[in-house]
């Protein structure tokens, strides 16, 4: 199953998140197909930004976001 997940980049302590659409058996920061976007969560507020045409088309092929994900989709006004 395609799972569209966060891929953890940055320093320790410092998370930048890549949000990626991968194969559900590959490890969290493995290998993916595309990566659609980003979140930054130590900014205040936090800031992201996520390529909607590209989330789209990964939702309509069937593409599970995990919850964190979902949520982002839905604060951008992609997801439900």
């Amino acid at each position: 199953m395609v799972k569209m997940r966060l891929r953890r980049m940055g320093k320790k302590k410092a998370p930048i998140y890549r949000i990626v659409v991968a194969d559900s058996r590959s490890p969290r920061d493995g290998r993916f197909i595309e990566e659609i976007g980003w979140s930054d969560p130590t900014q205040d507020p936090s800031a992201y930004k996520i390529d909607e045409e590209a989330a789209k088309k990964w939702l309509a092929n069937g593409a599970q976001p995990t919850a964190e994900v979902a949520k982002l989709l839905k604060i951008a006004g992609i997801g439900k």
